[in-house]
């Protein structure tokens, strides 16, 4: 199991926002599409970040999306692992 135990608000929100998009951070490192350090950069991005309420709010009211918001410093990571519509 992947996880970032001295980062959980930041993992959470990463792999909430993935799979918003229909990606699974886990199964992307599993089968090769990210590698750990690639996936730890994403969970820094998003311990750094200064948008985290509006990151929250969005996870609040998205369950499915087509794209992430342009706030988002992983938007384009994530959404190059996503399946397409």
């Amino acid at each position: 199991m992947i996880g970032y135990a001295e980062a959980p608000r930041a993992w959470g929100l990463t792999r909430g926002m993935a799979r918003v998009v229909g990606v699974n951070l886990t199964d992307a490192v599993v089968d090769g599409w990210l590698t750990r350090s690639e996936l730890a950069g994403m969970v820094d991005h998003c311990l750094h970040c200064c948008h985290v309420p509006a990151c929250t709010d969005f996870l609040a009211h998205h369950v499915r999306a087509l794209s992430l918001p342009a706030f988002c410093d992983n938007k384009p990571g994530i959404e190059a692992l996503a399946p397409a519509p």
